[in-house]
């Protein structure tokens, strides 16, 4: 399935996050539209409801028109709501930080590098959001683009009959609100419950094509990844096969993390998931959230860790630069290992700015 039409005018993937309403420049990177602006304006947190005053409807209406306009502070100041008035602050700090960069990727990579993520995370999801669907334009595997969703949108993991699934922790909470099934672990575990019984499905070749098909509906997160590294299978006698999971996410997110860094740094790498680090000379390590950063920290000074803490560790990755010039000395052909962890519930949130900030380039 290819996400990029005759005509060059791009598929509303995912289309809440306006990467359709992006225009590439000479570097593949991406200006924003009036379109895309616009797009934000009609969010829930910027539209006008039932209640809105007439200062905010007014604002609004002028915004829509003209979607670059300079927004003075009175303007913001006369508006009845003030949680309103701060939504419209935070959305004129991202259309200014983006119009200053040119791209959303400058401007991105702007915040990273100033360690100053002054917008709130879902303004920032979003951003990511934009970005990993245009650099994923030509791609066909639904595994893939299901594995990209864990640089901007938090999951659950939970540990079922040996396989470890990651689902949307969005659409698992509504999920137990309105299916009344509960959150993942329970789900999986207690009272018979299957898969089945559910709108959740293990995403697969079988249902890749409807996995496909739902990134154009932006509420619709149903399928689970799987983040196994590899499966048993039983034989006769008591003897159990140990087979490697070839078509694990664990590989489909090793994919995207090395997209993302050549598209923002340029840097070709190679990455692979590991299920342990055997390496007496291991210098360097990136946590790819804030709990696989601690617990790597920790096994790197050699502290004995409780079991239901190394439980926690989903994936190690193995990083290796193509060209070993662009990184510090005494890191030349030596790997950076990666980890992803979850908290003690079960929580996942991917934080894709480490990779970014934390490699030991040269420069």
């Amino acid at each position: 399935m290819n996400t990029t039409p005759t005509n060059n005018t791009p598929v509303a993937i995912w289309p809440g996050c306006g990467q359709h309403l992006l225009r590439p420049d000479e570097r593949g990177w991406h200006r924003p539209t009036d379109g895309y602006w616009r797009l934000w304006l009609s969010r829930p947190e910027l539209a006008p409801v039932d209640d809105s005053c007439v200062a905010e409807r007014q604002l609004h209406a002028r915004l829509l028109v003209e979607p670059g306009r300079p927004v003075a502070a009175i303007e913001l100041e006369t508006l009845a709501d003030q949680d309103v008035a701060e939504n419209y602050r935070h959305f004129l700090r991202l259309r200014e930080a983006v119009s200053s960069a040119g791209t959303l990727e400058a401007a991105y990579l702007g915040w990273v590098r100033s360690r100053r993520f002054d917008l709130p995370p879902l303004f920032m999801d979003l951003v990511v959001q934009a970005i990993v669907a245009r650099l994923l334009a030509d791609e066909e595997d639904a595994q893939v683009w299901r594995a990209a969703e864990l640089l901007f949108r938090p999951q659950r993991v939970t540990v079922f009959e040996g396989r470890v699934l990651c689902g949307d922790q969005q659409a698992l909470d509504q999920a137990q609100q309105h299916g009344g099934f509960g959150e993942l672990g329970r789900l999986l575990r207690e009272g018979g419950v299957t898969l089945a019984d559910t709108q959740l499905q293990v995403l697969s070749t079988e249902n890749a094509a409807r996995y496909l098909a739902d990134r154009c509906n932006d509420g619709c997160h149903r399928h689970l990844l799987d983040l196994t590294h590899g499966l048993s299978q039983t034989l006769s006698r008591g003897l159990v096969l140990q087979l490697d999971n070839a078509r694990s996410g664990l590989r489909s997110l090793a994919r995207v993390l090395e997209l993302w860094l050549r598209h923002l740094l340029g840097l070709a790498v190679s990455i692979r998931p590991e299920a342990r680090v055997d390496d007496p000379a291991w210098r360097w390590h990136i946590g790819l959230d804030v709990q696989a950063s601690a617990l790597l920290d920790a096994l790197y000074q050699g502290q004995s860790l409780p079991e239901e803490t190394l439980r926690c560790l989903i994936s190690l990755f193995r990083l290796d630069f193509g060209d070993p010039s662009v990184v510090q000395i005494d890191m030349r052909r030596r790997p950076v290992y990666l980890g992803l962890a979850m908290d003690g519930e079960g929580r996942l949130r991917l934080k894709p700015q480490n990779l970014l900030l934390n490699l030991p380039l040269s420069a």
